[in-house]
């Protein structure tokens, strides 16, 4: 069996991040909120910081999945209460293994350990069952659906968003 080993991805990796993303998208582009030509000049996620990061899980030293945290309203006192989890994706080779559920489990723990959060946010494509079951296993509920909220290369795709109370 692979192990897997949670870490933090820093800025100064976002090359590494980046061509990630890049193979990503090549395999799975309806399932990302991004295209290769955004994943281009994008800058890197998150901040470094205990309420902005981006959490890589490593398959023997193989980057095999990501997951980022923000806080909402970085510079809005009104909400700071709450953060967006985004870009949680894994590798189609190391899907099945529990990878997510991993990367998930240690995201939430990470953003429960930050005192004044009281919940995090998401957004999944409407149609990704396998993913909506995951965030429910870890209390996640639906509060909405916005129809027709993407368009790629003419076909349009919902989102549900999705909401974990902490507090």
């Amino acid at each position: 069996m692979t192990s897997i080993e949670i870490r933090e991805i820093l800025s100064t990796q976002i090359e590494a991040y980046k061509m990630f993303l890049t193979n990503a998208l090549l395999s799975d582009e309806e399932t990302l909120l991004i295209t290769p030509r955004d994943n281009l000049n994008a800058p890197f996620p998150t901040k470094d910081r205990n309420d902005s990061f981006t959490l890589g899980a490593y398959a023997n030293n193989v980057l095999a999945g990501v997951a980022s945290f923000a806080r909402d309203g970085e510079d809005r006192e009104k909400l700071r209460h709450k953060g967006l989890i985004s870009t949680m994706y894994v590798s189609k080779e190391f899907r099945g293994r529990g990878i997510a559920k991993q990367l998930l489990e240690e995201i939430i723990k990470r953003i429960k350990s930050i005192p004044d959060i009281e919940q995090i946010n998401l957004i999944v494509i409407a149609d990704n069952v396998r993913a909506k079951r995951l965030y429910e296993f870890f209390g996640f509920v639906k509060f909405g659906t916005e129809q027709n909220s993407i368009k790629w290369k003419n076909k349009y795709f919902a989102e549900d968003q999705m909401v974990l109370r902490l507090k």
